[in-house]
């Protein structure tokens, strides 16, 4: 069953102008990811420090080793550092029969 994860950040304002390259590197590695199926961001219309990024999951299994993988120094990436708090992680399940 495949699994849509949110990740829902604020960009520290002092961090915008190259929050864009920064994420794109961090999500190279997303991308890369064994069952990644894509990601995209999608950034409030009307507040422009509020991002959301949606990851594509082709399992819960994927996204739990991914998750593992990001809590690793071999895994660990700069998003913190653009943050201006903690991120919420909403995963949710697809559900084709609805």
């Amino acid at each position: 069953m495949s699994v849509i994860s949110l990740l829902d950040v604020r960009i520290r304002e002092d961090r915008l102008a190259d929050a864009p390259a920064v994420v794109h590197d961090v999500l190279a590695a997303t991308r890369a990811f064994d069952g990644n199926t894509g990601v995209q961001v999608a950034r409030d219309a009307t507040d422009e420090a509020h991002w959301v990024i949606v990851e594509h999951w082709a399992s819960i299994e994927h996204d739990d080793a991914y998750r593992a993988w990001r809590a690793t120094p071999e895994g660990a990436s700069a998003l913190g550092e653009l943050l201006a708090g903690a991120p919420t992680l909403t995963r949710t399940v697809v559900d084709d029969s609805i």
